[in-house]
C-alpha cells in the first residue's frame, strides 16, 4: 500500500477505540499494537474491505477482532433490535475456538453488549439453535457448519449481517470448503464489509479475493515469512529413525531442551509411538491429531497454554495431502478435515519446535516454525533429518535464504552419540517395545479415557476441582510395560562434559515443578527463558573447562 504521508497511530489509545476495549487490551498486557494491527485497525474502522497478509504469530486475529467489536459497539448506540452483525469463518474447529476466545477476552468489559457464539463444534444443530435464536452479535464457525445452520433456518444472515471475516484464507479452499463458501456467498447481503486474513497470497486467496472483496486495500507487510534470525534459531541434525529416538530421549532427560516444546511427526501412529516411547522414561506428553474429537483437541491446547504440561506430540497430516515423491498409505481411520495443528492455533510461550519427522514441503516447515517465536518471544526449531530427507532440507533452506544476507539458515546441532552410549542402549529397548499392537491399543485406550472430558461433567468438576486431574491429557497410557528405573538418570551415565549442564537442568526442573505446584501454571516462568535450546557441542564444553 502506498504511503500517503500521514502518520500512523502507534498506540491503541490513539485509534479512537472504546474505553471498554482499551481496558480489556490493558488487562491482556498488550502494550503496543503489532505492525499489522497498527496498519489494519484504522482502515477497518473506516469501513474499507481489506486483504491482510502477515506471517503467522503477527497478531492477525486481534487486527480484525478489535475493529469488529468497535463497530458493533457503535451500531448498538442506535440499534433498536438485537441482530447478528458479524460472521467469522475459519478452516478448523481449533481456530474457531481460539478466535471466539480472543473476542471474549476483548469484550470482558462489555460482555453484555457484545456476544459471540462458536458454532464449529460437531453437535446436533438443534443443540446450538437456542444460542442462535438469541441472535448473538458475532457468529464464528467453519464454512460447512455455518452453511448447515443457514439451510436449517437457524441462521438468517441476509437481513442483518454487516461484516464478514475469513481467517487463514489460504487454507479455506485447500481444506475443501470451496463449494460451501460459494454457496454461502449467495445467502449473504449484497452489501457488507469484508476482511480476508492470510499468511500467504496464494492462488486460492486471489480467488477468494475476487469472490468476497470489493475494491479492497491490500496490506502486505514487507517482512519475512518467519521470525528473523535474532528471534528464531534453526538447527538441523542428521540422524536416522533409531538415532532420532535416542537423541530425543537424551535431550529431554539431560534437560538440554528447556521450556514448552512441540514435537512434530507426519502420521497419527507416530504420535502414539513417541508418546509411549517417552512414557517409559517418565516423560509425560500429550498427543494432538485429526482423529481426536475437536473438544479434546481444544482442551489439550488450553491446558498446554496454561502450563499444565510442557510437551505436545503433534501430527502435521495436512502436509501429506500433496506428498510429492513420497508415498503415503491411505488410512481407514476417520479423520477430521476441520482440524489443524501446524496452522492457526495460538500455542502460547512455545520455546522449541522439534521436527522428529522433517516436513514434506517448505510451507509446512514455515508453519511449524511459526508455532514458536510468536510476538516478541524467542524460539528455536530443531529438525532431525534422515538421508532421504536431505533434499527437503536443502529445498527449505534455499527458500528461506532468498533475499537474506546470511547464506546459511540452518545451524548444525552438534551431538556425539558415542558420549551417551548408555542412553542409546536404553533407547533401543524402549523404542522396540512400542509395537504396532501397543500403538493400536493406546489409541483405543485414549478414546475410552477421554470420555471423562465430556461437557456433562463440567458442573461436577467445578464443584470438585481436585478431581480435575482426571482431565489431564498427558497421563500415561500404559500399553507398554513400564520399567520405573528408566525414569531416573543415574549420575554415572551422564557424560562428564555435560554433568554441569545436566545438573543445572535438573535444578531448573525442580524450580519449575515448585512453580507449577504453587502457581498452577508455568507460562510466566517459561516466557522468561532466554536460551531454550542448548547445543550439545561437547568440544565447546571442553574448551570452556580448559579456560576455567
Amino acid at each position: 500500500m502506498a504511503d500517503d504521508g500521514e502518520e500512523k497511530p502507534k498506540n491503541f489509545h490513539e485509534m479512537e477505540l472504546d474505553d471498554r476495549i482499551l481496558k480489556a487490551i490493558a488487562k491482556l498486557g498488550w502494550q503496543t499494537p503489532t505492525l499489522i494491527q497498527e496498519r489494519a485497525i484504522p482502515l477497518l474502522l473506516e469501513g474499507k474491505d481489506v486483504l491482510v497478509r502477515a506471517r503467522t504469530g503477527s497478531g492477525k486475529t486481534a487486527a480484525f477482532a478489535v475493529p469488529v467489536i468497535q463497530k458493533i459497539l457503535n451500531i448498538k448506540q442506535t440499534a433498536q433490535h438485537q441482530e447478528i452483525k458479524a460472521l467469522i469463518l475459519a478452516p478448523s474447529k481449533e481456530l474457531c475456538h481460539q478466535i471466539c476466545g480472543v473476542i471474549k477476552e476483548l469484550t470482558i468489559k462489555c460482555s453484555r453488549e457484545v456476544r459471540c457464539v462458536d458454532v464449529a463444534p460437531q453437535v446436533e444443530l438443534g443443540v446450538q439453535k437456542p444460542l442462535l435464536v438469541e441472535k448473538p452479535d458475532i457468529v464464528v464457525g467453519t464454512p460447512t457448519r455455518v452453511l448447515k445452520h443457514v439451510k436449517a433456518g437457524n441462521l438468517d444472515l441476509k437481513k442483518s449481517m454487516e461484516i464478514l471475516v475469513i481467517d487463514e484464507a489460504d487454507l479455506v479452499f485447500s481444506f475443501g470448503y470451496e463449494s460451501e463458501v460459494k454457496e454461502l456467498m449467495e445467502r449473504l447481503p449484497t452489501i457488507y464489509q469484508a476482511i480476508l486474513a492470510s499468511a500467504t497470497l496464494s492462488e486460492d486467496v486471489k480467488s477468494l479475493k475476487n469472490l468476497v472483496l470489493h475494491n479492497p486495500v491490500t496490506l502486505k507487510l514487507e517482512e519475512p515469512e518467519i521470525a528473523p534470525a535474532s528471534q528464531l534459531t534453526h538447527y538441523h541434525l542428521m540422524a536416522e529413525e533409531m538415532d532420532k529416538a535416542s537423541i530425543l530421549y537424551s535431550l529431554l532427560k539431560l534437560h538440554l531442551i528447556r521450556g514448552k516444546t512441540i514435537i512434530f511427526v507426519n502420521t497419527v501412529d507416530k504420535c502414539y509411538k513417541i508418546k509411549l516411547y517417552l512414557e517409559q522414561f517418565g516423560i509425560p506428553t500429550c498427543v494432538l491429531n485429526s482423529e481426536l474429537p475437536a473438544k479434546i483437541r481444544c482442551h489439550s491446547v488450553n491446558q498446554f497454554n496454561q502450563g499444565i504440561y510442557d510437551i505436545i506430540v503433534a501430527s502435521d497430516e495436512k502436509a501429506l495431502e500433496e506428498p510429492g515423491n513420497f508415498e503415503v498409505k491411505k488410512s481407514k481411520r476417520k479423520k477430521d478435515k476441520e482440524s489443524g495443528v501446524s496452522r492457526g492455533i495460538d500455542f502460547q510461550f512455545v520455546a522449541n519446535v522439534i521436527n522428529f519427522d522433517f516436513p514434506l514441503d517448505v510451507e509446512s516447515y514455515i508453519h511449524r516454525a511459526g508455532r514458536t517465536a510468536r510476538g516478541n518471544n524467542q524460539g528455536s526449531v530443531l529438525s532431525f533429518v534422515s538421508i532421504k530427507e536431505k533434499s527437503l532440507l536443502e529445498q527449505v533452506e534455499n527458500n528461506l535464504k532468498v533475499g537474506q544476507e546470511d547464506a546459511s539458515i540452518f545451524k548444525s546441532y552438534h551431538f556425539k552419540l558415542e558420549e551417551v552410549e548408555a542412553f542409546r542402549y536404553r533407547a533401543k529397548d524402549a523404542w522396540r517395545a512400542v509395537t504396532r499392537i501397543a500403538v493400536r491399543e493406546a489409541r483405543l485406550k485414549e478414546i475410552k479415557q477421554e470420555i471423562f472430558n465430556c461437557q456433562k461433567l463440567k458442573s461436577y468438576f467445578e464443584d470438585n476441582p481436585t478431581d480435575l486431574q482426571v482431565l489431564r491429557h498427558d497421563k500415561a497410557l500404559h500399553t507398554v510395560k513400564i520399567q520405573h528405573h528408566l525414569s531416573d538418570v543415574p549420575e554415572y551415565i551422564v557424560p562428564p562434559t555435560l554433568k554441569g549442564v545436566a545438573s543445572l537442568g535438573r535444578k531448573n526442573k525442580r524450580k519449575r515443578d515448585h512453580y507449577r505446584t504453587s502457581q498452577g501454571s508455568t507460562s510466566r516462568f517459561q516466557a522468561k527463558k532466554s536460551n531454550p535450546l542448548l547445543s550439545m557441542d561437547f568440544e565447546g564444553f571442553n574448551k570452556k573447562k580448559k579456560k576455567n
